[in-house]
């Protein structure tokens, strides 16, 4: 398995905004293409990301493939509506917490 971890900092303001589009419409999108959420931290306190979360799927082709969706940049670019400093990379899932 492969895990992709990403990273981002929410728009001073879209907080509400947000959560609603992440619960109701990425989450489920990015579990519809085959990419398995297994953590998200908030951090609220301190320097780096405010968001960090974490999603897996069956292997490499599966990720890039579903990562080269247009449905995927479609979810990507509404998110970017609401976060900044976006960032992720696709490493092998540990089964353990990992930071991107």
């Amino acid at each position: 398995m492969v895990k992709l971890l990403m990273s981002w900092d929410i728009k001073p303001g879209s907080e509400s905004e947000y959560f609603d589009f992440v619960v109701r419409e990425f989450a489920p999108g990015i579990m519809k293409l085959g990419i398995q959420p297994t953590e998200a931290w908030y951090t609220v306190f301190g320097d780096g990301p405010q968001i960090l979360t974490g999603a897996v799927a069956e292997d490499l082709p599966t990720m890039k493939s579903i990562l080269a969706s247009d449905e995927w940049h479609r979810l990507k670019n509404k998110l970017f509506e609401y976060v900044t400093n976006f960032d992720y990379k696709i490493v092998r899932a540990t089964g353990r917490f990992q930071l991107p």
